[in-house]
């Protein structure tokens, strides 16, 4: 299940709450692409501004329409007692594993991140994957850390945050993780601009924004790594650099955001406020990037 490519698709959002027909069909439409996982309430999945309530249903909404593709849930939280509660939600759900990011206001210490990932895995019945995005946390773990929460129970692979742009480099990054994480734990590469390079370099998943919303591209590099044709996979991931830039400059979650009203998935402004959407100027680049993609994107 963790490995191959992890698709993370949006909830989402209308002034009533979730906007429950637009993320069935964003799964659907994941599962019938045949992306090997699909992760609701990431990131992209904006579980950070949600109620309990609404993440319960998301998490069912998503195992609900995804047919035999393994569905991730995030149930990262301020508080170990609301992601205990997220974690008994999404097993519920029927969750296949969970996502989990040490989400913080008052910074965290390692110590009170190791405590965390102790104290949830003890009531865990299904993997977890250790979730390190410091762009959003604040917080940036340690390798030594990494391999003190590996050995916890049911934690089964690592969200990386990138790998060196330099193929050499990256290689001998994955190497360094994989001689010191338990054999039994995955390498996931995320920030979707490192993903080929990750891929190339040995890392066992991709953990995708742009899959989420336009999984063609993404299943390209993929499958093309893990059939080791490395070039044809940075060469897509080159064709891509144009959005890049713009998850570069304007976040990732806004231009999928974007992305996904233009192809009419999701209605406009569905994203939580006070996020918005992106400018006039920017919407229609993200046009142009989806009328180069073509239509089996």
């Amino acid at each position: 299940m963790f490995t191959g490519l992890s698709a993370f698709p949006l909830t989402p959002i209308t002034d009533n709450g979730i906007d429950e027909q637009a993320l069935a069909g964003l799964v659907r439409r994941l599962a019938a692409a045949g992306v090997d996982s699909i992760g609701a309430l990431g990131s992209t999945g904006s579980y950070a501004y949600l109620t309990r309530e609404e993440r319960a249903r998301a998490a069912r909404i998503a195992v609900e329409n995804a047919g035999e593709t393994p569905v991730v849930v995030g149930i990262g939280a301020l508080r170990t007692r609301h992601v205990l509660q997220a974690a008994e939600d999404a097993q519920r759900a029927g969750a296949a594993g969970v996502l989990l990011a040490p989400v913080s206001y008052q910074p965290l210490t390692e110590d009170e991140v190791f405590g965390l990932f102790e104290d949830v895995t003890a009531n865990l019945s299904v993997p977890l994957v250790i979730y390190d995005n410091p762009a959003t946390t604040r917080f940036t773990f340690p390798d030594e850390l990494y391999v003190r929460v590996a050995e916890l129970p049911q934690v089964a692979s690592v969200k990386i945050p990138g790998v060196p742009a330099d193929p050499a480099a990256a290689r001998a990054r994955v190497q360094q993780l994989r001689q010191t994480l338990p054999s039994t734990v995955t390498i996931g590469v995320s920030g979707d601009a490192f993903a080929a390079t990750g891929l190339n370099a040995g890392c066992d998943a991709w953990y995708s924004v742009i899959a989420g919303t336009v999984p063609g591209p993404a299943l390209t590099i993929t499958r093309a790594a893990q059939s080791g044709d490395a070039d044809r996979a940075l060469a897509e991931s080159r064709r891509l650099q144009p959005l890049w830039e713009l998850f570069a400059r304007h976040g990732s979650l806004r231009v999928v955001a974007e992305a996904a009203a233009q192809l009419g998935l999701t209605p406009p402004g569905s994203l939580p406020l006070p996020l918005r959407g992106l400018r006039a100027q920017d919407r229609a680049r993200v046009a142009e990037l989806l009328e180069q993609l073509g239509p089996n994107s």
